[in-house]
């Protein structure tokens, strides 16, 4: 376990390597101690320092929820991290690529909450909590460098969540199944990556229920009109400047993002950087 210093010192470098696009050695190197507690209060530190700047928390989202994820980093449970507002892309607005240190991109059913979810959340519960489902991308990034990450790394590093864009469709879920929405993921017309939302925990339920009951540790809820993303359908996919993404959902629809052909300088302000 970390001291308060190495935590706050561990918060500083991953905020400063976001900001600066400068990516850092794995912490796990550089703080030999730290463990899982230890990451979740230094993502916090910083989620906390965005949210003080103004910057409003407007979701959640689930990492590792495959077996075969969590087989590698060594894990029995996911990990979460938060969507915060510029965090926010469109489909209609190219992603400036210049944010970015290793940008991938996973395809995701998103859920939409209409109500708060309960601390003891079941899946009965997350279902009857969520407004609507729509078709989702998540722009994953690692801030350590060439993803070179352990279990720690990832969490401390907000679940490597760096962005994301919700489709236009929007479904009640009690009219679908969850557990069998085939997904595509295509990169410039080119498929690559296929899988189901089976691919999530058996059903991305399972995931929004463990998010919520798993948060309420920390004091935190999850609130009507709050983005979960329960996590990949398929492996995440490197994203390079002008590139295209579609990901299609069946029933779901689809949803795209377009990532800007030249590199930009974009701002510490523009980043959200404090």
């Amino acid at each position: 376990m970390l001291d308060p210093s190495d935590l706050a010192s561990a918060a500083d470098v991953l905020r400063a390597a976001e900001r600066d696009r400068v990516p850092i050695p794995p912490l796990i190197t550089t703080y030999p101690g730290i463990d899982a507690a230890d990451a979740y209060r230094i993502q916090l530190l910083n989620i906390e320092r965005r949210t003080a700047a103004g910057t409003p928390i407007v979701g959640h989202k689930v990492g590792l929820s495959s077996k075969a994820m969590q087989q590698m980093m060594g894990v029995d449970e996911p990990d979460y991290g938060h969507l915060l507002a510029d965090m926010a892309c469109r489909e209609d607005e190219p992603v400036d690529t210049g944010r970015y240190l290793l940008p991938r991109v996973e395809p995701e059913v998103g859920f939409i909450l209409g109500d708060d979810l309960p601390e003891d959340c079941t899946e009965e519960q997350a279902l009857a909590a969520t407004a609507a489902i729509a078709p989702a991308l998540e722009l994953i990034d690692s801030r350590i460098v060439d993803w070179k990450i352990a279990l720690p790394d990832t969490i401390a590093d907000n679940a490597s969540s760096a962005g994301f864009v919700l489709g236009a469709t929007r479904l009640d879920p009690r009219t679908v199944d969850l557990t069998a929405l085939p997904v595509r993921l295509l990169r410039n017309d080119e498929e690559v990556g296929v899988g189901a939302s089976s691919a999530v925990l058996g059903n991305p339920l399972v995931a929004v229920a463990w998010l919520a009951r798993t948060v309420a540790r920390f004091g935190v809820r999850l609130r009507a009109g709050h983005v979960v993303l329960p996590g990949s359908c398929t492996r995440a996919v490197d994203a390079r400047p002008g590139d295209v993404f579609r990901a299609e959902f069946g029933e779901l629809g689809a949803v795209h993002l377009t990532f800007e052909r030249a590199l930009q300088r974009t701002s510490p302000t523009q980043r959200g950087g404090v």
